[in-house]
């Protein structure tokens, strides 16, 4: 186990050192100057050249990213260009609503898709699982803004039961933790259905029907322990996905969450804080991908971590 954490944990190091730089490359070759936004349009060239000089951006690249790197090994993420702030405080601020939402998120996702794949697998080729299929699909399909509009027209206006939006409360989280679950709820119902049926068709199923056992017994206690480990290394890349922040839904919602930033940020040229949230979202891929595989032993014994 500690070999398997200490390889883990220099396989982390050098991919969010990659990160970091391409991320920072791609940043500076963005056509917009991230001076030229922060001083306005009337600006002088004495101005600009003057906040350039400030910031440290007149220094060739590769000086940037060593500073860079330097800052970041002490902890600092630096300042935010347009805010005037740390961009530690900046995310953290945001960071419990995030957590949040993505907790709620991956909750409605095995909610409905956990059920949904193994109720579709057990019915396999009829009308009760092409209707399943096809639902999923439609969930996977539609736009997360339009799933996220149509929630809110009907359970905040029509029926007033949710808020409109923004943040505090349960019921504040409900609906967009919904409009993000029912997307994901449609992937992982399909990827449910598809291990399933594999699992399914072991020996060791047939084994468990010959005793005498029902089916959902052999379904649920013999069949699910094997055919939910891909949905468990999949909750370990949304744990990074979210941690990015849905955007759309957050702006649908008024969510103050890290995606909001990471727009704002992206809007400005704020390169610190597009730096910052990038590496967080890494961070999260990383940390999620860890868990997922140190879950999946308790869940399949025969799986050895080395």
């Amino acid at each position: 186990m500690f070999i398997f954490l200490g390889k883990r944990m220099a396989q982390s190091v050098f991919i969010l050192l990659g990160v970091t730089l391409i991320t920072f490359c791609l940043a500076f070759l963005m056509p917009a100057d991230p001076v030229r936004m922060l001083a306005g349009r009337s600006a002088t060239q004495a101005t600009v050249e003057s906040i350039r000089t400030q910031l440290g951006l007149d220094k060739p690249l590769p000086v940037q990213y060593l500073k860079y790197l330097g800052r970041l090994m002490q902890g600092d993420l630096g300042r935010s260009y347009k805010q005037k702030t740390e961009v530690t405080e900046l995310i953290l601020s945001r960071l419990p609503a995030t957590l949040l939402l993505m907790a709620g998120t991956i909750f409605f996702e095995l909610l409905i898709g956990i059920p949904a794949g193994i109720f579709s697998a057990n019915r396999r080729g009829t009308a009760t699982d092409n209707w399943i299929m096809a639902l999923s699909f439609a969930g996977v399909s539609v736009p997360q803004f339009v799933m996220g509009l149509l929630l809110l027209y009907m359970f905040a206006h029509i029926i007033p039961i949710f808020p409109l939006g923004g943040y505090g409360s349960l019921q504040h989280l409900i609906l967009p933790a919904l409009t993000l679950g029912i997307s994901g709820g449609g992937w992982y119902s399909r990827m449910m259905r598809s291990s399933m049926l594999d699992v399914l068709r072991q020996d060791y199923i047939r084994t468990a029907r010959a005793k005498g056992l029902s089916e959902w017994a052999v379904v649920l206690i013999h069949a699910l322990r094997n055919a939910v480990l891909p949905v468990i290394a999949m909750i370990g890349l949304d744990i990074g996905i979210f941690m990015a922040g849905a955007v759309v839904v957050e702006s649908v919602f008024g969510w103050p969450g890290i995606g909001q930033l990471a727009w704002q940020a992206i809007q400005m040229v704020d390169i610190p804080i597009i730096m910052g949230v990038t590496l967080v979202a890494a961070i999260g891929i990383v940390v999620g991908n860890l868990l997922a595989d140190l879950v999946m032993p308790f869940v399949d014994p025969r799986i050895y971590l080395q």
